[in-house]
């Protein structure tokens, strides 16, 4: 089970920890307001009143040991650009934070978000979403029940074409295009509209239409 950090509990830390809180997930919340700790202790692991400029108490309440940390305090900047400094200098692996503006957003990236994220609920849901997913890189929910997910290469279809592999009858699932490595690793990605002949490759990313369901179950492969 993913341990999720999250350091702040306004409208976006709250409609994400309501998200969360539903699939049973391991969850750390931190918050500069008594009266906010205290309302959601229930629906989280551990919760924690304090100062998340202060690398120990972030430390202190085991964020240290945290899969993925969300920076949830846009309104104040200097607060959400310590706490991001903070977490990636405690290692924690992935770092998202939540900027209010475009000129936030690059400073926040700037000093090691790995993810910049722009607050709305919609957002929040759709970001559980991808917390969840083992593999899956981004998930986007189209329609009721119906997602466009881009996701690692499950390990049956790895060296296999897309005919070999019969992903659609398998898993339901339609592989709508491959994004391959470049020879130049700093080159981006080329992007392949796959032929039923495609042979998919180990390091390929794929982006994938099918319901939210059928997603879950290739994302188990991944």
């Amino acid at each position: 089970m993913k341990r999720i950090g999250i350091i702040g509990a306004g409208r976006f830390g709250r409609s994400l920890v309501e998200s969360l809180a539903e699939y049973g997930v391991e969850i750390l919340l931190i918050d500069e307001k008594r009266d906010v700790v205290q309302d959601f202790s229930q629906f989280v692991t551990k919760a924690i009143e304090g100062d998340v400029t202060n690398i120990r108490t972030l430390m202190e309440a085991g964020f240290k040991e945290c899969d993925v940390a969300i920076v949830g305090i846009g309104s104040n900047l200097e607060g959400s650009i310590l706490a991001t400094v903070n977490c990636k200098d405690l290692g924690i692996p992935k770092v998202i934070a939540k900027a209010n503006s475009d000129l936030h957003g690059k400073i926040l990236k700037r000093v090691g978000a790995d993810t910049i994220v722009y607050p709305n609920r919609d957002c929040a849901k759709r970001l559980c979403h991808v917390l969840l997913s083992k593999g899956g890189i981004d998930l986007f929910e189209i329609s009721d029940g119906f997602s466009i997910a881009e996701i690692d290469v499950p390990e049956p279809l790895r060296n296999k074409s897309l005919a070999e592999a019969s992903v659609r009858n398998t898993y339901g699932v339609t592989v709508l295009c491959v994004r391959r490595l470049a020879d130049d690793p700093e080159q981006p990605r080329t992007v392949i509209i796959p032929t039923p002949t495609e042979v998919i490759q180990p390091d390929d990313k794929l982006l994938i239409f099918g319901a939210k369901k059928k997603i879950d179950t290739i994302l188990t492969e991944a």
